[in-house]
C-alpha cells in the first residue's frame, strides 16, 4: 500500500500542486479507471483511449494549479479534461483518417467487440454513480445528456439525429441540466 491513503481531497490537491510525485501516483492508482471509463464511451477504442487517459494525466499535472477548489469537485474537473481529450481526439484528423482507411471486416468486428464490452466501460465509467443519477432523468432529458456528454455531439447534431427541432432540443437540454444540477447538489 502507498504511504499516501485516504487522502482527503485538499491534501491531495495541496500535494499535487506542490508536484508530489507520490500524490500523483495516488490520483492515478484511485482515478484512472473512471477516467478511462469515461474515455472509452467518447473514443470506443481500448487502444486509443489508453493514449487519451495518458494525455489526461499529463494535462492534469501540468494545470493542476489552475484548479479551483471553488467552482467544483477535482474529479469533476478531471472528467472534464478527460472528456474534452476523448472529444479532440474523435475529432481530430487522423482519427477519423484512421476510421476511413479500415476495412469493412475490421469496422464490423470492432463494433461488435464495443457491444461485448459496453457493460464493463459503463461501470468503470459509472465510478461515482452518474448513471444511477442519469438514470433518474426523464428519458428524454436523459438521451440529450448521453449525446451531448458522452458523445460529443452539438445540439444541431442531436435535432437532426433525432429529427427534433432545435428549439425544442435546447429547451430540454436547459431543463435537463437543471434537473441534473438539482440531484448533483448533494454531492458537492
Amino acid at each position: 500500500m502507498s504511504p499516501l491513503h485516504n487522502l482527503s481531497e485538499e491534501t491531495l490537491i495541496l500535494l499535487l500542486k506542490k508536484k508530489n510525485q507520490q500524490a500523483f501516483s495516488y490520483l492515478y492508482d484511485n482515478y484512472a479507471d473512471s477516467l478511462y471509463g469515461v474515455v472509452c464511451r467518447i473514443v470506443n477504442s481500448a487502444e486509443h483511449a489508453e493514449e487519451v487517459i495518458q494525455d489526461v494525466f499529463v494535462k492534469i499535472w501540468k494545470y493542476i494549479d489552475l484548479f479551483d477548489e471553488d467552482k467544483g469537485r477535482l474529479y469533476t474537473w478531471m472528467i472534464n479534461i478527460a472528456r474534452n481529450a476523448a472529444l479532440d481526439y474523435r475529432k481530430s484528423k487522423s482519427a477519423k483518417d484512421e476510421l476511413k482507411n479500415q476495412p469493412l471486416s475490421n469496422i464490423v468486428n470492432r463494433e461488435e467487440e464495443q457491444d461485448r464490452s459496453q457493460n464493463e466501460r459503463n461501470a468503470q465509467a459509472d465510478f461515482i454513480g452518474f448513471k444511477n443519477i442519469l438514470d433518474n432523468l426523464k428519458p428524454e432529458c436523459r438521451i440529450l445528456i448521453e449525446m451531448a456528454y458522452y458523445e460529443g455531439c452539438t445540439q444541431q447534431e442531436i435535432a437532426q439525429q433525432l429529427d427534433i427541432p432545435l428549439g425544442t432540443i435546447k429547451t430540454r437540454t436547459k431543463a435537463a441540466f437543471l434537473q441534473l444540477k438539482t440531484m448533483l447538489k448533494d454531492y458537492r
